[in-house]
Protein backbone atom coordinates (compact mmCIF):
# COMPACT_ATOMS: atom_id res chain seq x y z
CA UNK A 1 0.00 0.00 0.00
CA UNK A 2 1.16 3.51 -0.98
CA UNK A 3 2.13 5.20 1.97
CA UNK A 4 0.70 8.18 1.46
CA UNK A 5 -2.70 6.58 0.55
CA UNK A 6 -2.03 4.61 3.92
CA UNK A 7 -2.21 8.06 6.25
CA UNK A 8 -5.42 8.73 4.75
CA UNK A 9 -6.82 5.35 5.42
CA UNK A 10 -9.07 4.92 8.23
CA UNK A 11 -8.47 1.34 10.38
CA UNK A 12 -12.26 1.01 11.21
CA UNK A 13 -12.42 -2.79 10.56
CA UNK A 14 -8.99 -4.16 12.45
CA UNK A 15 -10.51 -7.68 13.23
CA UNK A 16 -13.52 -8.18 10.96
CA UNK A 17 -13.79 -10.75 8.91
CA UNK A 18 -15.31 -9.88 5.31
CA UNK A 19 -16.56 -12.00 2.66
CA UNK A 20 -16.08 -10.84 -1.06
CA UNK A 21 -17.80 -12.65 -3.63
CA UNK A 22 -16.29 -11.89 -7.19
CA UNK A 23 -13.90 -10.46 -4.95
CA UNK A 24 -10.81 -11.65 -7.44
CA UNK A 25 -11.11 -9.11 -10.39
CA UNK A 26 -12.27 -5.45 -11.17
CA UNK A 27 -14.36 -3.99 -8.36
CA UNK A 28 -14.88 -6.56 -6.24
CA UNK A 29 -10.88 -6.87 -6.34
CA UNK A 30 -10.55 -3.35 -5.46
CA UNK A 31 -13.18 -3.59 -2.51
CA UNK A 32 -11.20 -6.15 -0.62
CA UNK A 33 -8.41 -4.11 -1.14
CA UNK A 34 -10.02 -1.74 1.01
CA UNK A 35 -11.03 -3.55 3.29
CA UNK A 36 -7.92 -5.22 3.79
CA UNK A 37 -6.14 -2.00 4.24
CA UNK A 38 -8.78 -0.83 7.24
CA UNK A 39 -7.61 -4.02 8.87
CA UNK A 40 -10.17 -6.72 7.89
CA UNK A 41 -9.72 -9.91 7.39
CA UNK A 42 -10.99 -11.00 3.83
CA UNK A 43 -12.10 -13.94 2.25
CA UNK A 44 -12.12 -14.02 -1.86
CA UNK A 45 -14.72 -16.01 -3.07
CA UNK A 46 -14.78 -16.26 -6.88
CA UNK A 47 -15.82 -18.92 -9.44
CA UNK A 48 -12.60 -17.97 -10.53
CA UNK A 49 -10.56 -20.31 -7.55
CA UNK A 50 -6.86 -19.71 -9.07
CA UNK A 51 -7.47 -15.95 -9.39
CA UNK A 52 -9.22 -15.71 -5.33
CA UNK A 53 -5.72 -17.83 -4.43
CA UNK A 54 -3.42 -15.50 -5.71
CA UNK A 55 -5.56 -12.33 -5.00
CA UNK A 56 -5.95 -13.40 -0.68
CA UNK A 57 -1.66 -14.04 -1.05
CA UNK A 58 -1.64 -10.57 -2.68
CA UNK A 59 -3.56 -8.98 0.46
CA UNK A 60 -1.87 -10.59 2.96
CA UNK A 61 1.24 -9.72 1.98
CA UNK A 62 0.58 -5.64 2.24
CA UNK A 63 1.76 -3.87 5.20
CA UNK A 64 -0.56 -3.91 7.90
CA UNK A 65 -3.12 -5.71 6.26
CA UNK A 66 -5.21 -8.30 7.62
CA UNK A 67 -4.81 -12.17 7.02
CA UNK A 68 -6.68 -13.11 3.67
CA UNK A 69 -7.99 -16.40 2.15
CA UNK A 70 -9.56 -17.21 -1.53
CA UNK A 71 -10.92 -20.09 -2.86
CA UNK A 72 -13.59 -20.79 -5.85
CA UNK A 73 -17.08 -19.89 -4.90
CA UNK A 74 -20.24 -20.90 -7.07
CA UNK A 75 -22.91 -17.95 -5.66
CA UNK A 76 -25.60 -20.27 -7.51
CA UNK A 77 -24.95 -23.73 -5.63
CA UNK A 78 -26.01 -24.06 -2.20
CA UNK A 79 -23.36 -26.66 -1.20
CA UNK A 80 -20.53 -24.19 -2.51
CA UNK A 81 -21.92 -21.45 -0.16
CA UNK A 82 -21.80 -24.08 2.81
CA UNK A 83 -18.57 -24.71 2.07
CA UNK A 84 -17.95 -20.94 1.47
CA UNK A 85 -19.34 -20.36 5.33
CA UNK A 86 -17.42 -23.04 6.51
CA UNK A 87 -14.00 -22.46 5.14
CA UNK A 88 -14.14 -19.07 6.90
CA UNK A 89 -15.71 -20.04 10.44
CA UNK A 90 -12.60 -22.25 10.85
CA UNK A 91 -10.39 -19.81 9.64
CA UNK A 92 -11.28 -16.53 11.23
CA UNK A 93 -14.27 -18.07 13.65
CA UNK A 94 -16.78 -15.43 12.37
CA UNK A 95 -18.34 -13.23 9.53
CA UNK A 96 -18.86 -10.04 10.02
CA UNK A 97 -19.64 -8.71 6.69
CA UNK A 98 -20.85 -10.19 3.58
CA UNK A 99 -20.15 -7.74 -0.07
CA UNK A 100 -22.46 -9.54 -2.44
CA UNK A 101 -20.53 -8.47 -5.47
CA UNK A 102 -19.84 -11.83 -7.70
CA UNK A 103 -22.01 -11.53 -11.00
CA UNK A 104 -22.13 -11.90 -14.91
CA UNK A 105 -21.03 -8.68 -16.58
CA UNK A 106 -17.39 -7.88 -17.58
CA UNK A 107 -15.19 -10.81 -16.45
CA UNK A 108 -17.96 -13.18 -17.05
CA UNK A 109 -19.27 -11.45 -19.99
CA UNK A 110 -23.03 -11.36 -21.12
CA UNK A 111 -24.39 -10.64 -24.03
CA UNK A 112 -25.79 -6.92 -25.17
CA UNK A 113 -29.00 -7.29 -27.41
CA UNK A 114 -32.32 -6.30 -28.01
CA UNK A 115 -34.33 -7.98 -25.56
CA UNK A 116 -36.49 -10.60 -27.55
CA UNK A 117 -32.77 -11.57 -29.07
CA UNK A 118 -31.12 -12.59 -25.53
CA UNK A 119 -31.65 -16.50 -24.80
CA UNK A 120 -33.73 -17.96 -21.85
CA UNK A 121 -30.44 -20.14 -20.95
CA UNK A 122 -28.52 -16.58 -20.54
CA UNK A 123 -31.76 -14.98 -18.75
CA UNK A 124 -31.71 -17.54 -16.27
CA UNK A 125 -27.95 -17.69 -15.97
CA UNK A 126 -28.04 -14.32 -15.33
CA UNK A 127 -30.67 -14.73 -12.80
CA UNK A 128 -29.55 -17.49 -10.68
CA UNK A 129 -25.51 -15.48 -10.13
CA UNK A 130 -26.53 -11.99 -10.29
CA UNK A 131 -29.61 -12.26 -8.10
CA UNK A 132 -30.45 -15.97 -6.90
CA UNK A 133 -26.52 -16.21 -5.88
CA UNK A 134 -27.18 -12.88 -3.85
CA UNK A 135 -29.80 -14.11 -1.99
CA UNK A 136 -28.68 -17.74 -1.15
CA UNK A 137 -25.29 -15.90 0.45
CA UNK A 138 -27.18 -14.33 2.30
CA UNK A 139 -28.94 -17.29 3.32
CA UNK A 140 -25.80 -18.83 3.96
CA UNK A 141 -23.75 -16.38 6.14
CA UNK A 142 -27.30 -15.39 8.17
CA UNK A 143 -27.46 -18.07 10.45
CA UNK A 144 -23.42 -17.01 11.55
CA UNK A 145 -24.63 -13.12 11.99
CA UNK A 146 -27.90 -13.83 13.87
CA UNK A 147 -25.97 -15.74 16.27
CA UNK A 148 -23.54 -12.76 16.63
CA UNK A 149 -26.28 -10.40 16.80
CA UNK A 150 -23.90 -7.98 14.19
CA UNK A 151 -23.39 -7.58 10.35
CA UNK A 152 -22.84 -5.68 7.60
CA UNK A 153 -24.68 -7.19 4.22
CA UNK A 154 -23.99 -4.96 1.31
CA UNK A 155 -25.63 -5.60 -1.78
CA UNK A 156 -24.46 -4.42 -5.38
CA UNK A 157 -26.46 -2.91 -7.22
CA UNK A 158 -26.01 -0.72 -10.78
CA UNK A 159 -27.18 2.69 -12.56
CA UNK A 160 -28.80 0.55 -15.02
CA UNK A 161 -31.46 0.25 -12.85
CA UNK A 162 -32.34 3.13 -12.59
CA UNK A 163 -31.94 3.88 -16.01
CA UNK A 164 -33.49 1.39 -17.40
CA UNK A 165 -30.89 1.19 -19.69
CA UNK A 166 -31.72 -1.01 -23.23
CA UNK A 167 -29.46 -3.86 -24.77
CA UNK A 168 -28.93 -5.83 -21.56
CA UNK A 169 -32.25 -6.12 -20.61
CA UNK A 170 -31.46 -9.41 -18.12
CA UNK A 171 -28.73 -7.71 -16.74
CA UNK A 172 -30.76 -4.31 -15.61
CA UNK A 173 -33.90 -6.29 -14.43
CA UNK A 174 -31.22 -8.57 -12.10
CA UNK A 175 -30.15 -5.40 -10.55
CA UNK A 176 -33.45 -3.75 -10.41
CA UNK A 177 -34.27 -6.94 -8.64
CA UNK A 178 -30.88 -5.70 -5.82
CA UNK A 179 -32.66 -3.03 -4.90
CA UNK A 180 -36.05 -5.05 -3.26
CA UNK A 181 -33.68 -7.52 -1.87
CA UNK A 182 -32.15 -5.37 0.16
CA UNK A 183 -34.93 -3.29 1.54
CA UNK A 184 -36.93 -6.67 2.02
CA UNK A 185 -33.58 -8.44 4.07
CA UNK A 186 -33.15 -4.96 6.28
CA UNK A 187 -36.52 -5.46 7.68
CA UNK A 188 -36.04 -9.25 8.09
CA UNK A 189 -32.65 -8.80 9.79
CA UNK A 190 -33.07 -6.04 11.88
CA UNK A 191 -33.97 -7.73 14.57
CA UNK A 192 -30.65 -9.40 14.99
CA UNK A 193 -28.54 -5.91 14.34
CA UNK A 194 -27.61 -6.69 11.27
CA UNK A 195 -26.94 -4.03 8.57
CA UNK A 196 -28.33 -4.80 5.05
CA UNK A 197 -27.39 -1.43 2.15
CA UNK A 198 -27.21 -1.24 -1.45
CA UNK A 199 -24.14 0.61 -3.52
CA UNK A 200 -24.89 1.05 -7.21
CA UNK A 201 -21.98 2.14 -9.26
CA UNK A 202 -22.57 3.82 -12.48
CA UNK A 203 -20.65 3.00 -15.71
CA UNK A 204 -17.13 2.24 -14.07
CA UNK A 205 -13.30 1.29 -15.94
CA UNK A 206 -13.50 -2.50 -14.35
CA UNK A 207 -12.37 -4.66 -17.16
CA UNK A 208 -8.91 -5.61 -16.74
CA UNK A 209 -6.51 -5.27 -19.42
CA UNK A 210 -9.49 -3.26 -20.89
CA UNK A 211 -9.80 -2.41 -24.85
CA UNK A 212 -9.55 0.57 -26.58
CA UNK A 213 -12.78 0.09 -27.82
CA UNK A 214 -13.60 -0.60 -23.88
CA UNK A 215 -11.68 2.59 -22.76
CA UNK A 216 -13.78 4.88 -25.24
CA UNK A 217 -16.62 3.63 -24.14
CA UNK A 218 -16.35 4.17 -20.64
CA UNK A 219 -14.29 7.52 -21.56
CA UNK A 220 -17.79 8.52 -23.32
CA UNK A 221 -20.27 8.26 -20.31
CA UNK A 222 -17.72 10.60 -18.52
CA UNK A 223 -19.58 13.58 -20.61
CA UNK A 224 -22.83 12.72 -19.45
CA UNK A 225 -21.97 13.29 -15.67
CA UNK A 226 -21.75 16.51 -13.35
CA UNK A 227 -18.04 15.09 -11.99
CA UNK A 228 -16.84 14.74 -16.07
CA UNK A 229 -14.54 11.97 -16.02
CA UNK A 230 -14.14 8.39 -15.91
CA UNK A 231 -15.36 6.38 -12.95
CA UNK A 232 -12.37 4.04 -11.94
CA UNK A 233 -13.17 1.22 -8.72
CA UNK A 234 -11.45 3.13 -6.77
CA UNK A 235 -14.48 5.62 -6.80
CA UNK A 236 -16.41 3.10 -5.15
CA UNK A 237 -14.35 1.74 -2.10
CA UNK A 238 -14.70 4.54 -0.12
CA UNK A 239 -18.99 3.96 0.32
CA UNK A 240 -18.20 0.42 0.62
CA UNK A 241 -15.83 1.31 3.76
CA UNK A 242 -18.43 3.49 5.11
CA UNK A 243 -21.32 0.38 4.45
CA UNK A 244 -18.92 -1.78 6.21
CA UNK A 245 -17.86 0.24 9.29
CA UNK A 246 -19.62 1.56 12.35
CA UNK A 247 -20.18 4.83 11.23
CA UNK A 248 -23.16 3.20 9.20
CA UNK A 249 -24.84 1.55 12.25
CA UNK A 250 -28.20 3.37 12.14
CA UNK A 251 -28.11 3.26 8.09
CA UNK A 252 -30.30 0.07 6.52
CA UNK A 253 -32.53 -1.04 3.78
CA UNK A 254 -30.61 2.41 1.87
CA UNK A 255 -29.19 2.37 -1.78
CA UNK A 256 -26.49 4.49 -2.54
CA UNK A 257 -25.68 5.52 -5.97
CA UNK A 258 -21.71 6.39 -7.12
CA UNK A 259 -21.56 7.42 -9.98
CA UNK A 260 -20.55 11.24 -10.71
CA UNK A 261 -24.02 12.41 -10.38
CA UNK A 262 -25.64 11.28 -13.15
CA UNK A 263 -28.77 9.54 -11.51
CA UNK A 264 -29.67 12.16 -8.63
CA UNK A 265 -32.91 11.57 -6.09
Amino acid sequence: MNTDIANFICRRLVGRVAIVTGGAHGIGKAYAQRLSDEGAHVVIADIDGPAAETSAATLSARPGAGRSIGFRVDVSNEESLAHMVSNTIEAFGRIDILINNAAIFATIPMSRLPFDEISVDEWDRMMNVNLKGSWLAVRAVAPVMKAQRYGKIINIASGTAFKGTGGRIHYVTSKAGMLGLTKSLANDLGAYNINVNCLAPGSTLSEENATEEIKAMREGKANKRPLARTQLPEDLVGAMAFFCASDSDFVTGQTLVVDGGVYMH
